[in-house]
């Protein structure tokens, strides 16, 4: 099996947007009218969530009339809350099919279904022409990936000249091998963390010019204390991301912040600009 098909099975699972439904509605949300609000348990897949990605939106400049590229693109909720805020038109990638016909689905629950679209795909070979986005983004994703140099010289290849491509992922830290299981891998097998001298030499192999750099591991540790202290005061969310994950997930996000705390892992927000 090869990398990405043990990858997309790591994350696939049928019928997701139906069991995510199914749980809105037994927490009393009409799912006819649905607002982004209501699946924000769901919707940002990273560490920091929603505060991330719109951090992220702001730093890459996005605004109406921009043609803007999500790749692994998961549920979409990233995509859904930037095209809302900023007005732009943004296509997601993602190799996991059932989480592109879910995010579709959500898109369309929300009434976004015009401003998003989502394709699946392998981020190493991108269906879309040479120079045809203004804005390329993605979100803890390259963990997955083993081929780096691939798969920014496809998003290099995608972003217009002097078009922005912004990243928020986990690089490896200096505290040593990583915990597993965490949700983005059960084992050692699909994890690939680069460090961030690695990270910043792939960049400018690819034509990327770094213009921006945050290390945001403080804020991640705030982030989780914070979400702590909510579960322990008003219980778990209606829907979560064990809907995803399954039952190791517990295990998962407890490895996730031990990783954290312990220097393992480096959650990073890097913007870079295509010669």
């Amino acid at each position: 099996m090869s990398i990405e098909q043990q990858v997309a099975e790591h994350y696939g699972r049928s019928d997701l947007a139906s069991d995510i439904l199914g749980a809105l509605e037994r927490a009393g949300k009409d799912i006819d009218r649905l607002r982004p609000e209501d699946l924000a348990a769901i919707d940002e897949f990273h560490i920091r969530g929603r505060e991330a990605t719109d951090e992220l939106g702001q730093a890459l400049g996005l605004e109406a009339g921009l043609a803007v590229l999500d790749v692994g693109s998961g549920l979409g909720g990233p995509s859904r809350r930037l095209a809302d805020v900023h007005g732009c038109r943004i296509v997601g990638i993602d190799l996991t099919d059932e989480y592109c016909r879910t995010a579709t689905v959500l898109a369309e629950r929300v009434g976004l279904g015009g401003m998003v679209e989502y394709r699946q795909g392998s981020a190493l070979d991108m269906p879309f022409p040479a120079a045809s986005f203004d804005r390329v983004y993605t979100q803890h994703v390259a963990m997955n990936i083993a081929d780096k140099p691939r798969l920014y010289a496809e998003i290099a290849r995608v972003l217009k000249p002097g078009g922005l491509f912004g990243l928020y992922d986990l690089l490896q830290g200096p505290g040593g091998t990583v915990h597993f299981p965490v949700p983005w891998a059960r084992d050692p097998a699909t994890s690939f963390l680069a460090t961030p001298d690695e990270l910043r030499g792939l960049l400018a192999d690819s034509g990327l010019e770094v213009v921006g750099w945050r290390d945001t591991s403080a804020e991640g540790r705030a982030w989780f204390q914070l979400l702590r202290e909510r579960l322990a005061s008003e219980g778990p969310p209606p829907i979560g991301f064990h809907l995803l994950l399954g039952p190791d997930f517990r295990d998962m996000a407890r490895n996730q912040v031990r990783n954290l705390e312990e220097q393992r892992i480096l959650p990073t927000e890097v913007i870079c600009r295509r010669a």
